[in-house]
């Protein structure tokens, strides 16, 4: 009797998420997972809601020992770190290549390190260029597909007082000024580290090109000076506010920017980044993922989540739900989801020009480098030459002690 009662006990299995995350989760995918699947339980540990103090504590956790953690919640720039710590259990011989060919590819690569599947691509995420489509269009504007572009209708729309302000974006020292600056990177044919051969691109001219770009939107008043302080929420107040043409930005502003209280509602596009003229400019890829810890106990239990929780089904309620952008291909342009946000299949453009930042074992570190340096040159502390020559040397130094 004993026995059998014993084996009737819920599995459960824990994952670490941010806040705010939390919730979509629980009144969602984790419902519906649980009723399909009697014997697992889903405990979501609520952790703060800055990622970089979520992987703080999963960090710890792992360091310590013995991680309570059976699923991982990675955002993308975490896979190779934890894949490179052995905290990840490798996936690869549990799915099928044609498996992995519904994800947009990006997403794809962005679960892997050294060649092996770590994470499953859960829901992405990618950095665009929002602009008032009215405002263009009355100035018989095309959207611009050049960096020159954006400042010559940035600067008409100002002439004819139809904004204070061209253009805004991330300039403030922290992870998503490199997010942003990566888009640039790619537009300008340059790079920051290869991942192959860890070989550094910062102290070339085209890494210094991007950077007299972002000066020059400042020095020309077309970008505020005030943009150094940044972060997504103050560009993307501002751009609601109506007083801006365009914005760097993730597609999370897109819902805000369509609320009733909105002044821009229906008044805007998306497109990817602006480049050079014959470049296309790049997407940051985010986004998160789920993988297992290699000190589950429930290595077959947390598969089967990751399964539920990755699939058509639990994507589709999940993105109608709460408007996060589908790591799935077919989702953009499935008839329920392009109903209620008609944007996705112009997304789906902006997803395929998608960027990773280099999966590196020390990306954290290589990180904080680019962004003091590239802090310091927008705010006039040091020149982009010097500014970018000591970073490249700082991170060549931080890679060849590996």
């Amino acid at each position: 009797m004993s026995v059998i009662a014993l084996s009737q006990q819920p599995v459960t299995l824990n994952l670490l998420m941010t806040a705010p995350d939390a919730q979509p989760w629980k009144e969602g995918i984790i419902k519906d997972f649980e009723a399909k699947n009697p014997g697992i339980r889903i405990n979501i540990v609520e952790g703060p809601n800055a990622t970089n103090l979520l992987e703080d504590l999963y960090t710890s956790a792992f360091i310590l020992g013995d991680s309570p953690y059976d699923l991982i919640n990675m955002d993308v720039i975490w896979t190779p770190k934890f894949a490179a710590a052995g905290w990840l259990l490798p996936l690869d011989d549990r799915v099928t290549k044609e498996e992995l060919a519904a994800f947009s590819p990006k997403d794809v690569e962005g679960g892997k390190y050294k060649g092996k599947l770590y994470r499953i691509p859960q829901r992405s995420d990618v950095g665009m260029l929002y602009y008032r489509e009215d405002l263009l269009k009355q100035a018989g504007f095309e959207p611009p597909e050049t960096v020159s572009d954006l400042i010559k209708i940035s600067q008409a729309l100002q002439k004819q007082n139809k904004v204070e302000w061209g253009y805004v974006w991330q300039g403030r020292q922290y992870e998503g000024l490199v997010a942003m600056f990566v888009e640039l990177l790619e537009g300008f044919g340059g790079f920051w580290v290869n991942p192959q051969t860890l070989e550094v691109g910062l102290d070339r001219p085209e890494t210094l090109n991007a950077i007299a770009f972002l000066k020059d939107t400042m020095q020309q008043g077309v970008s505020p000076q005030g943009v150094t302080t940044y972060q997504e929420e103050e560009t993307r107040r501002l751009f609601q506010s109506g007083q801006v043409a365009f914005m760097r930005n993730w597609p999370y502003a897109w819902p805000l920017a369509q609320e009733d209280s909105s002044k821009i509602r229906d008044r805007i596009g998306i497109k990817s980044m602006v480049a050079t003229p014959g470049r296309t400019g790049g997407a940051c890829l985010g986004g998160w993922g789920l993988g297992i810890s290699r000190s589950t106990r429930h290595p077959e239990e947390a598969w089967k989540a990751i399964q539920y929780f990755t699939s058509v089904e639990a994507q589709r309620n999940f993105i109608l739900n709460a408007g996060f952008v589908p790591s799935r291909r077919s989702l953009f342009t499935d008839p329920a989801i392009v109903a209620k946000y008609p944007h996705y299949p112009k997304l789906l453009e902006v997803v395929q020009q998608a960027v990773l930042r280099p999966p590196i074992a020390q990306y954290a570190q290589t990180s904080d480098i680019l962004q003091r340096y590239l802090s310091a040159t927008l705010t006039n502390r040091m020149t982009p030459e010097q500014a970018m020559q000591a970073a490249a040397n700082e991170t060549r130094r931080l890679l060849s002690r590996g």
